[in-house]
């Protein structure tokens, strides 16, 4: 499935699509005089993702994917200058489903004067405007090491259910994003709370 998405701070479509490749190798087969009979294929079997700890390059945040995250990074104007937007995208195979992280960094004197609810407030009220989507519900959290965060959840009018949490911390702004169809949405709802509680943010010295 492909899905179209507007992330906040982002101008343009994001297109989430993947694929994973998956390498099927025949076991060898020892000399025997009794005919074998290849097993049958299964079919319409989805393939199950490989859910791997991912380390950003920086360092700076880990969290669980299924695979290896396809990076993307997006230079946005602002009122503030041109600031990189950081992309990172995983879509299993056969599920309607996208898993998101996304991260930009404010300018240092912006980022050390910035009230974090502010930032929080301002990220989702984005987020609903630009994907034009309905909120069905937020809370504020903060982050096992103490930053700030909010999560919310909001439909669009083409039923993509988003949950996302979001985190403002030493100036950077995180999304944690699953993007999910109406109809798998129940099926996949504690794989992204896994999903979803398995972000860390990491201190650097």
């Amino acid at each position: 499935m492909t899905i179209k998405y507007l992330l906040p701070l982002i101008a343009t479509t994001l297109l989430c699509s993947g694929t994973v490749l998956v390498e099927a190798r025949q076991p060898k087969i020892a000399q025997s005089k009794k005919p074998v009979t290849p097993a049958k294929p299964k079919v319409d079997q989805p393939v199950q993702p490989q859910w791997k700890l991912f380390t950003a390059p920086d360092g700076r945040f880990t969290i669980l994917m299924p695979g290896v995250p396809e990076r993307n990074t997006q230079v946005q104007k602002t009122h503030m200058g041109e600031i990189n937007l950081n992309l990172f995208v995983a879509q299993p195979p056969k599920q309607e489903v996208a898993y998101v992280v996304a991260y930009n960094d404010f300018p240092y004197s912006y980022g050390q004067m910035a009230n974090s609810q502010e930032v929080l407030n301002n990220a989702r009220d984005l987020a609903l405007k630009t994907t034009q989507s309905k909120l069905i519900r937020q809370r504020n959290l903060r982050s096992s090491n103490g930053h700030p965060g909010k999560e919310i959840e909001y439909v669009n009018s083409g039923g993509k259910i988003t949950r996302s949490r979001m985190y403002f911390a030493n100036g950077r702004l995180y999304q944690v994003t699953a993007i999910t169809s109406k109809k798998q949405h129940k099926t996949l709802a504690k794989t992204i709370t896994g999903y979803l509680n398995s972000f860390q943010v990491v201190l650097k010295p």
